[in-house]
């Protein structure tokens, strides 16, 4: 592996972080505005990448994924909330848990627009076409609707009373759903190639 390679490796490494990071915080935020102190309690309204590194999920995933060239996810250490603070309990777990996505999306758009300024060989275009590609994976695999995901608080949030409780009680075996998912390739064959559509359509080519 040449200085260049491994270069490119930092600086993506770079944006992945700052997305996760950045989404944890808008979680975080939100639940703040909704009326939870729980966050700004534990200093993690804080973008210190120290503050939310999480070993499995910043580092090793991500890693290991890149290792075997997989589309690069992970996640963040989670933010800590408090459901019961918030004046409309299911409204504010709705609107924490699409902070996260909304986010990253943003982040997406923002860096595939700026990315079409600069020639596709720069630094700075990968740079940003990573950034983007890195913020719509993370905002399309959070909408998943398995406990923990960001996509299963939505759900809730629009399920009726009795169902709603119910669904979440999947939540203890929901991430080895998500580890069986990508371990199986399902993701591979489902929600990456329309992540790779939608990058696509923001940088102008084909991501992966």
């Amino acid at each position: 592996m040449n200085s260049e390679d491994i270069f490119l490796i930092v600086i993506q490494f770079s944006a992945f972080a700052f997305s996760i990071i950045l989404h944890e915080v808008a979680h975080g935020y939100t639940a703040y505005r909704m009326g939870d102190p729980t966050a700004a309690y534990s200093n993690r309204l804080t973008l210190n990448p120290l503050a939310h590194v999480d070993l499995v999920g910043t580092i090793i995933v991500p890693l290991v994924l890149y290792s075997f060239h997989q589309p690069v996810i992970g996640w963040a250490k989670p933010v800590p909330i408090n459901p019961y603070y918030f004046r409309n309990l299911k409204r504010g777990v709705m609107a924490t848990a699409i902070a996260g996505p909304a986010t990253n999306f943003t982040l997406a758009v923002v860096a595939g627009v700026v990315s079409r300024l600069f020639p596709p060989a720069s630094i700075v275009c990968q740079f940003l076409v990573f950034l983007a590609g890195a913020n719509v994976l993370l905002g399309v695999f959070n909408l998943i609707p398995i406990p923990p995901l960001d996509g299963s608080r939505i759900l809730y949030g629009l399920l009726p009373r009795g169902v709603d409780d119910k669904y979440m009680k999947i939540e203890p075996i929901g991430i080895f759903i998500v580890y069986g998912l990508l371990a199986t390739n399902v993701l591979t064959y489902t929600v990456f190639p329309l992540c790779g559509i939608i990058i696509g359509l923001l940088v102008g080519h084909r991501y992966f």
